[in-house]
C-alpha cells in the first residue's frame, strides 16, 4: 500500500526543526549571541505563523492508515504548537541577560524543544505523541544543567534526568501492554472499544502515572523544585510552563481521546492526583524561602487545578460528548493561563536578578519601589495565580474550572480547589507584601531593555487572556 505525505500538514514541525539547524549555522558562521538570538526568535515566530495558518484551514492529516492518521493537524494543534513558539520567544527574550551558558547550544536545545512541542499536538498515536514528548523534554536535561559550575545546577539535572527516565519507562510499558491487548496505537482506534481485561487496566494506569511526571503532579513531583532551582531563571521558566503544558497536552490526547473505554479506571486515580498535587503543592509552598522553589512548588499546586476537572468528568456516570467538551475546554484555558502568568511571574525574576539566581524571597524586599513596572508585573503574575483581581486571567480561570466541576456533579472536588486556593493566597500575597516592603540597603539593578520588553509583551498577554476567555474556549 503507497502512502502519500501531507507536507503542508508537516509545515510547522518542519519550521521547528529548521530553526534548531539555522541557530547552528548562525552559530557557527556569524558566533555572535545577538545573532543567533535573533534567528532562533525569528524561527520561532515563523513555526506559530505557520501552526496557525495551516491549523485553522481544514483538518489536514498525513502518515495514514485506514481509519486512523499518525499527524494531524487542526486548531486544537495550532492552539498547542503556537503556545510552545510564545514560550519558546518569551524565553529567549528573558535570556538576554544571561551570560554564564553558551548562546548556540542555548537556542539550539530550546528550539529541538519546541519542535518537540508542535510535534506533540499534532499527534495521532501513541508512538508519535511517546517521541513527541520525549523530544520536548530531553533538551530540557542539558538546559537545566547549562549553569555553569554550580553545584545546585548539576544536582538538578541529574534529578531531572533520572527521575523522568524512569518516567519515561513506566509511559512505554503502559503503551506497549495497550498494544498487547488491542493490537492498535492510533488514539482514535483505541477509543473505539479496548478489551475488558485486567491487563487493560494496568496499562491505563502506567500511562497515567508515567504523564503525570510531565505536569509534577504528586507523588510524581520530587524533581521538580530541585529541577526549577538548579537551572538558569529563564530555563526554569520554560521547564514550568513548557513541560507542563507537554504533559497536559499529552494526558487529554491520550487519556481522554484514546482512552475513554477504560475511563472507569483511570477517572479515580486522575481525581486523586488532583487533590494531593493542589493540596501538597500549597502546603509545601508555604515554608519556601527561595523565590523559584515557591514558584515550583505553586506550580504543582497549579497542577492539581489542571486535572481537577479531567478527574471530575471520568468519576461522572454521565460521561457525554457535551460534559467532555466542557472539562477539556476548562483544562485548556486554566492551561494556557497558566502558562502566560507563569511566564510572566519568572519573566520578572529573570529581570530583577539578571544573570543570577533567583535567590532568597528577603532579596526582593523593595524590588517594586525600586523597579515600579517590573515589580508590578511581578505582582500582576502572583494575584493572577492566586485567582484574585485585578488578575482577570486568574479569576476568569477559577471560576472556569469551579463551574465545570459543578457541571460534571463533583461539588466535593470544587470545595477542595476553593480551599486550596484560599491557602495559596496566603504565599502569594506575601511574596507581594515583599516586594513593596520598605527596600533594604541593596544596590540598584539595571533592568535589561529585552527582558523588560520580552516580560511586558508576556504580562500584556495574560491580561488579554483575562478579557478574551471565549477564544481560549472556541479554540479548544
Amino acid at each position: 500500500m503507497t502512502q502519500s505525505v501531507d507536507h503542508v500538514a508537516l509545515l510547522p514541525a518542519y519550521l521547528a526543526a529548521g530553526t534548531a539547524v539555522l541557530v547552528l549555522l548562525t552559530d557557527l558562521i556569524v558566533a555572535r549571541r545577538a545573532a543567533v538570538l535573533v534567528v532562533a526568535a525569528v524561527g520561532a515566530l515563523a513555526t506559530a505563523a505557520g501552526a496557525v495558518i495551516v491549523g485553522l484551514g481544514d483538518d489536514r492529516a498525513t502518515f495514514c492508515v485506514p481509519g486512523a492518521c499518525s499527524f494531524v493537524a487542526n486548531d486544537r494543534s495550532a492552539l498547542v504548537a503556537a503556545l510552545f513558539a510564545v514560550l519558546t520567544l518569551g524565553v529567549l527574550g528573558f535570556s538576554a541577560a544571561t551570560r554564564d551558558v553558551p548562546p548556540g547550544e542555548y537556542a539550539f536545545l530550546l528550539a529541538c524543544s519546541m519542535t518537540g512541542g508542535v510535534a506533540l499536538g499534532s499527534a495521532g498515536d501513541l508512538i508519535t505523541l511517546i517521541v513527541a514528548l520525549e523530544t520536548l523534554t530531553l533538551p530540557l536535561y542539558v538546559l537545566v544543567g547549562l549553569r555553569r559550575r554550580t553545584v545546585e545546577s548539576a544536582e538538578g539535572a541529574v534529578t531531572f534526568f533520572v527521575v523522568s527516565v524512569v518516567a519515561t519507562a513506566v509511559t512505554l510499558l503502559g503503551a506497549a501492554l495497550l498494544y498487547a491487548v488491542s493490537g492498535r496505537v492510533h488514539l482514535s482506534l483505541l477509543a473505539a472499544g479496548l478489551p475488558d481485561l485486567p491487563l487493560t487496566g494496568a496499562a491505563v494506569v502506567l500511562v497515567l502515572a508515567g504523564l503525570a511526571f510531565k505536569v509534577a503532579a504528586v507523588p510524581f513531583h520530587a524533581w521538580a523544585p530541585a529541577a526549577y532551582d538548579g537551572a538558569p531563571v529563564p530555563v526554569a521558566a520554560y521547564l514550568s510552563t513548557a513541560s507542563k503544558l507537554g504533559g497536559v497536552i499529552a494526558i487529554l490526547y491520550a487519556v481522554v481521546d484514546g482512552l475513554r473505554p477504560a475511563l472507569d479506571l483511570a477517572g479515580p486515580a486522575l481525581a486523586v492526583l488532583a487533590v494531593l498535587t493542589m493540596t501538597v503543592g500549597n502546603l509545601v509552598a508555604l515554608r519556601q524561602t527561595r523565590m523559584v522553589r515557591l514558584l515550583a512548588w505553586s506550580s504543582v499546586a497549579q497542577a492539581g487545578y489542571i486535572l481537577a476537572p479531567l478527574g471530575a468528568f471520568m468519576l461522572s456516570r454521565g460521561r457525554t460528548d457535551e460534559a467532555l467538551s466542557t472539562a477539556v475546554s476548562a483544562t485548556i484555558a486554566y492551561t494556557v493561563f497558566y502558562v502566560l502568568m507563569e511566564l510572566a511571574a519568572f519573566g520578572a525574576v529573570a529581570a530583577l536578578r539578571p544573570g543570577a539566581d533567583g535567590g532568597l524571597i528577603a532579596d526582593y524586599r523593595g524590588a517594586a519601589r525600586r523597579h515600579p513596572w517590573v515589580g508590578a508585573a511581578l505582582v500582576l503574575a502572583l494575584v493572577g495565580l492566586a485567582g484574585l483581581p485585578p488578575g482577570l486571567a486568574g479569576l476568569f480561570a477559577k471560576v472556569v474550572i469551579v463551574r465545570s466541576l459543578l457541571d460534571g456533579g463533583a461539588g466535593w472536588l470544587a470545595v477542595v480547589v476553593a480551599i486550596n486556593a484560599v491557602i495559596g493566597l496566603a504565599y502569594y500575597i506575601r511574596v507581594a507584601a515583599v516586594l513593596y516592603a520598605a527596600p533594604a540597603q541593596a544596590p540598584r539593578v539595571r533592568v535589561p531593555w529585552v527582558v523588560a520588553t520580552a516580560l511586558g509583551v508576556v504580562t500584556l498577554a495574560a491580561v488579554v487572556a483575562g478579557f478574551a476567555p471565549q477564544v481560549v474556549l472556541d479554540l479548544s
